[in-house]
């Protein structure tokens, strides 16, 4: 036994010799005679095809290589998109952020911004979600705000950009969203009981979301929690904004003598 350790010892000792001396084949990086255009050519090829891990490991090398010439700046946002499209949103989202950081002035900063609101958009109402049949208004609202705050800046800053448009519709639906949160929120502290902090909630709405479908029951939100909290001055002061400006509301109506009207839970 101990012969047939010496044995493959020198064994492996005469391998690595032989490598040493040229005698055996390295392993050959085929990228090693690309030049950038080459590299960045064949990542994006990869990518194109699906081939997402080869296409990210390109676009390293690329950076790696040429850390100063445009392809780098452009290989750091096709590893963001790369990483979008592997399903890493956390690695995507920091890949925009670096690149953000980076290179405040590139002319295709505002797609740093839009992907990674596109990212945390889809983050937030992803599949898992759908599968669940979970109301967007019961989840976390972390990645909309996120995604929210994303589209904002990119308008904001970017308001000629031509992802502008699109972040703008995106901005409409996910504010409704969030309002709905806040109010989904509020009817659950009413629920347990905390009227007050029921009523803090759907303050909020009207102060942060004043332009949302999500008022309306915030208002009502609003007259229950301050029934329950006796204090019927801001209770009827509240029902009055309601009548004034929800005219029709379905919350008005209803059998008074049996049931308040502002009982709607």
């Amino acid at each position: 036994m101990k012969r047939i350790v010496t044995l493959s010892r020198a064994a492996i000792l005469s391998l690595t010799l032989l490598t040493a001396c040229g005698l055996l084949p390295e392993q050959q990086d085929e990228t090693a005679k690309w030049g950038p255009d080459q590299i960045y050519a064949e990542a994006k090829e990869a990518l194109d095809n699906g081939n997402i891990q080869r296409s990210i490991q390109l676009f390293e090398k690329l950076e790696a290589r040429y850390p100063y010439g445009r392809y780098a700046q452009q290989a750091q946002l096709e590893i963001a998109y790369a990483q979008y499209k592997d399903g890493e949103p956390a690695l995507a989202i920091a890949a925009c952020d670096r690149f953000i950081k980076m290179h405040p002035t590139h002319p295709n900063v505002d797609y740093a911004y839009y992907l990674k609101g596109i990212v945390n958009y889809l983050e937030d109402d992803g599949l898992l979600s759908k599968i669940n049949q979970q109301d967007m208004t019961e989840r976390d609202p972390k990645s909309s705000r996120e995604s929210f705050d994303a589209f904002k800046e990119l308008v904001q800053r970017f308001p000629n950009s031509k992802y502008s448009p699109d972040a703008v519709e995106r901005m409409n639906k996910l504010v409704n969203g969030l309002a709905a949160h806040e109010v989904h929120v509020a009817r659950y502290y009413l629920a347990r009981q905390a009227p007050l902090a029921a009523v803090n909630r759907a303050a909020d709405v009207l102060k942060n979301y004043p332009q949302t479908p999500s008022v309306e029951e915030a208002l009502v939100v609003m007259i229950e929690g301050y029934d329950a909290l006796q204090q019927p001055t801001l209770r009827d002061d509240t029902r009055r904004v309601l009548a004034k400006n929800y005219p029709q509301s379905r919350y008005l109506t209803g059998e008074k003598d049996s049931k308040p009207f502002w009982k709607v839970f």
